[in-house]
């Protein structure tokens, strides 16, 4: 039997002995090593950007390389613009949406040649000429070769001569041959003296540059129509006088045309294949429109009364007016099912009945387009900029087309009014 003097024994020992080991402990004891240090990394595109290639990113990765949409947008539309290629860390530096600041932060990791290489052809390239004029001359009487003897490549000497006749065949100043792309300024100063042209173009010369004539009713003309013709404003409102004035608003036959002073004989035989008089009768004295005969009427010409005459409201016709304007005329009669805001359904039977001419259409190839008529047609505008850029250095339509990449819906639209 266990005493009680043995139990204070063994009870200071397990006290003693506890009081050692935590004396051993506290001596033994490591310090706890330090927590790991982590740094914060720069978040920035250019630390997280590695060697890149400009010409085969798409607009997300240009994104993530901390462009905003708009500006990507602007990088692709240059891309597209220089060729569909980036040649040189030189000619993406122009691009105006990438700031000398961000161009340097991004430069390094850029995998294009500082400078674009110079190719030479085994068939070997001249060196560029220098421009030479020994005489006074009239550009308007210079040939292809003529512009090459002074200096111009064969590619310059034709874009040369394809202005001119984008003009109508003639310079007319000064201030207009220094308005051709191809010569630059420095060239301008060199051939300024030589030439043999006044400095400003005729006031009336204006007139007769880039005329479409189309199919039209010379009792439906205002003023602004006949100035379209390549009639001056007082000429216009001359025509129109004598139209309401004289012959109480009606034209009843060409002959009554041709005798308005200020048509002279040639304007009248430019102008009379053209015009298409619409039938009027007289009634109590006054002028009236014939009922109309839309079996033979003439989309392309139906005006504005005649459409309500037909039953459409004023909403649907100046619709079909205002896009045919456009337009410069209707080469299909889907495209006037296409006009916004107009009854449908009546518009089908119109054209079910009535004809459509489009001998009276403006139509142009790629290369010769006037730059006005691109930027304003509805189907070419959105495309005119790179169609004018291209042609300069493709003078071709099918190069052209292939480099403006549309969808096929589109590129079938815009060749209605390709000849």
């Amino acid at each position: 039997m266990i005493r009680k003097s043995d139990y204070q024994k063994m009870a200071f020992m397990v006290m003693l002995l506890t009081i050692l080991l935590a004396y051993q402990k506290y001596t033994s004891r490591e310090r706890e090593p330090f927590p790991e240090v982590k740094f914060v990394l720069n978040t920035s595109p250019s630390a997280r950007i590695s060697d890149f290639d400009p010409n085969t990113l798409n607009g997300a990765q240009w994104q993530e390389l901390g462009f905003s949409e708009k500006q990507v947008s602007t990088i692709l539309k240059y891309k597209d613009i220089v060729g569909g290629i980036f040649t040189s860390k030189e000619q993406l530096k122009k691009c105006y949406a990438i700031s000398d600041e961000k161009f340097s932060e991004l430069e390094h990791f850029i995998l294009l040649p500082e400078t674009m290489k110079k190719v030479s052809f085994s068939s070997g390239v001249s060196e560029k000429k220098a421009i030479t004029i020994s005489r006074k001359f009239n550009p308007d009487h210079s040939s292809k070769a003529d512009w090459v003897q002074m200096g111009f490549s064969e590619k310059q000497a034709d874009a040369i001569l394809k202005y001119k006749n984008y003009l109508g065949g003639s310079f007319l100043s000064k201030e207009k041959f220094r308005e051709c792309f191809i010569i630059s300024s420095e060239n301008y100063n060199r051939l300024e003296s030589y030439l043999l042209l006044p400095l400003k173009a005729p006031e009336n010369s204006k007139n007769k540059v880039n005329i479409r004539y189309y199919t039209f009713d010379p009792n439906q003309m205002d003023v602004n129509g006949w100035r379209s013709l390549g009639f001056s404003e007082k000429q216009a409102m001359t025509i129109v006088n004598y139209r309401d004035r004289n012959l109480h608003g009606s034209f009843k036959s060409l002959e009554e045309i041709q005798k308005c002073f200020v048509i002279s004989a040639e304007k009248f035989e430019e102008l009379k294949p053209y015009m298409k008089l619409q039938p009027v009768s007289t009634i109590n004295g006054e002028m009236r429109q014939e009922k109309t005969d839309f079996s033979t009427a003439d989309l392309n010409t139906l005006t504005f009364k005649q459409l309500l005459e037909f039953g459409l409201d004023e909403k649907s016709a100046g619709s079909i007016i205002g896009f045919r304007k456009k337009l410069g005329g209707f080469v299909n009669k889907q495209q006037i099912l296409d006009t916004y805001n107009i009854d449908k359904e009546l518009v089908q039977k119109l054209i079910s009945i009535a004809q459509l001419d489009t001998s009276g259409v403006p139509k142009y190839s790629l290369t010769d387009a006037p730059e006005e008529w691109l930027k304003n047609h509805p189907y070419f505008k959105y495309s005119a900029d790179k169609i004018i850029f291209y042609r300069i250095t493709y003078p071709d339509d099918r190069k052209i087309w292939k480099y403006l990449k549309l969808k096929p819906e589109y590129e079938t639209r815009m060749k209605l009014y390709i000849p």
